[in-house]
């Protein structure tokens, strides 16, 4: 299964996966207007690929087939103010016990 990406102009991190080069048919407009004008990174065959960098193979094939494209969004910001609060509450607990 051959398969184009693009990444996004206006979202960072942000990849769109076709199966066909400029075909943009079946994804829809509003998802076209926030992700900007595609610009072409590559072309890959996910048949011979055992994995993905950044994106779990078989959900790509089945977004592909399914809906005929496939969104990858970057991954969320890890919050470290969030997890040291978290990690020192722990921390607290443990030494009250």
């Amino acid at each position: 299964m051959l398969c184009v990406i693009y990444k996004s102009t206006k979202k960072e991190q942000t990849y769109l996966f076709v199966k066909t080069r400029d075909d943009f048919s079946s994804v829809p407009e509003p998802l076209m207007l926030t992700f900007g004008t595609p610009v072409l990174v590559t072309l890959i065959n996910l048949a011979t690929k055992e994995k993905l960098a950044f994106a779990d193979l078989s959900k790509v094939k089945t977004h592909l087939t399914e809906q005929g494209y496939y969104l990858q969004l970057p991954p969320p910001k890890e919050d470290l103010l969030k997890q040291h609060k978290a990690d020192m509450a722990e921390k607290n607990q443990t030494d009250e016990a």
